[in-house]
């Protein structure tokens, strides 16, 4: 198993370089870079995010230079030493491939330098946003995971019966509604829209509740009244998101543990079993159970961090939650490269070795399983 691990650990170098080289290609070329950012907030012609997508040149070529003969949209005009200085201070007086080469050190050694625009480093600011993502991405797998095993449990049990058949159809129309729209509808019913003002939009915590959430840390004597009012608080917030998420989250789920448990059910240890006089409970989960759960909960952290990096831009957008996926989508907006590649390659690792953790919980869950005997 060790050697095995040690592969896999070294596969992800190479694919590491591999993100990190297409992304830095495709963004590079990306026309609106942070130079031209600069220059259109100077001239006050920042726009939206669809005014900067056909226009301009990209960031990919070295120093551009400044006045008429200037590649930079809108830089005609203003001083060739203030565009050169700009170009210092994004780092785009230096070659691409250097430049590429640099930031592949710095990032081996898990430094990522400082926000263009927000004059913080780019840890902090990941840091800063990681409630929000780990809130969404924690709370929508453990409700997935809820409601998914027992109800694919109960349809593999009931199979080809009335309950069966609705509750596919439930769960496939549920899968097949988009979240963002559903969260539309949440708002335009339960949150001050047309009907009910249930609800809040805005954030995890009310304003009036944000100090005591810092006073639980700082004094264990409000203990309680910041435990009775923060909690209660937090989960109102997070009401209506969770519920925008999980409508398709647990149709997957649910439709792998039924077909695992039919398959299980159906071989032969479980009929000898029964032969045994053993109770259909204790078969089921005495037998069937670990065998059936195996690719479940194996799944596990892959699905935790497939929730908690993905899927939760718009449903952030929407109820306005500051988190990891608002923070990407306004750091593409705003071509603020450290942060769109820091994000990508921390997102990218953790994912590789979550890869690898839920390979090695097959392992956990059944000794039986060997991957040093096939080639990986």
């Amino acid at each position: 198993m060790g050697a095995y691990i040690l592969r896999r650990l070294l596969l992800m170098i190479p694919t590491l370089l591999g993100i990190m080289a297409i992304s830095f290609l495709v963004v590079q070329f990306a026309p609106g870079g942070p130079v031209e950012q600069v220059i259109a907030g100077l001239r006050g012609e920042a726009g939206g995010a669809t005014d900067r997508v056909s226009g301009g040149g990209s960031d990919f070529g070295g120093s551009q230079g400044g006045g008429e003969n200037s590649s930079y949209r809108g830089a005609q005009g203003l001083d060739p030493e203030f565009i050169a200085k700009l170009e210092q201070q994004f780092g785009f007086d230096k070659p691409p491939l250097e430049r590429f080469g640099l930031m592949l050190w710095n990032y081996a050694r898990f430094d990522f330098g400082e926000s263009y625009f927000r004059s913080v480093s780019v840890i902090d600011l990941i840091i800063e946003k990681m409630p929000v993502s780990v809130s969404l991405g924690l709370w929508i797998t453990l409700l997935s995971y809820a409601i998914s095993i027992p109800l694919g449990i109960r349809k593999a049990l009931k199979d080809g019966s009335s309950f069966d058949i609705w509750t596919s159809g439930v769960v496939i129309v549920a899968y097949a509604i988009p979240g963002f729209l559903f969260a539309v509808l949440l708002i335009v019913l339960f949150a001050g829209g047309s009907f009910f003002d249930w609800f809040p939009l805005r954030g995890l915590l009310s304003d009036g509740v944000r100090g005591d959430w810092c006073a639980l840390w700082s004094s264990s004597a409000d203990l309680p009244r910041c435990v009775t009012q923060t909690i209660p608080d937090y989960f109102w917030h997070l009401t209506l998101p969770l519920i925008a998420l999980s409508l398709s989250a647990f149709a997957t789920t649910t439709l792998l543990t039924k077909n695992s448990f039919l398959d299980e059910i159906r071989k032969q240890y479980v009929t000898t079993a029964r032969a045994k006089g053993l109770t259909e409970r204790r078969v089921l989960y005495g037998h069937v159970f670990r065998n059936a759960m195996l690719i479940i909960v194996a799944g596990f952290p892959g699905a935790f961090i497939s929730a908690f990096f993905t899927g939760s831009l718009l449903i952030e957008t929407i109820f306005s939650l500051d988190g990891l996926g608002l923070l990407g989508f306004e750091s593409i907006y705003k071509r603020d490269y450290p942060v769109v590649f820091a994000t990508l390659y921390i997102f990218s690792l953790l994912g590789l070795v979550t890869t690898l953790i839920s390979d090695l919980t097959y392992t956990w869950i059944d000794p039986r399983i060997d991957f040093e005997k096939r080639e990986v």
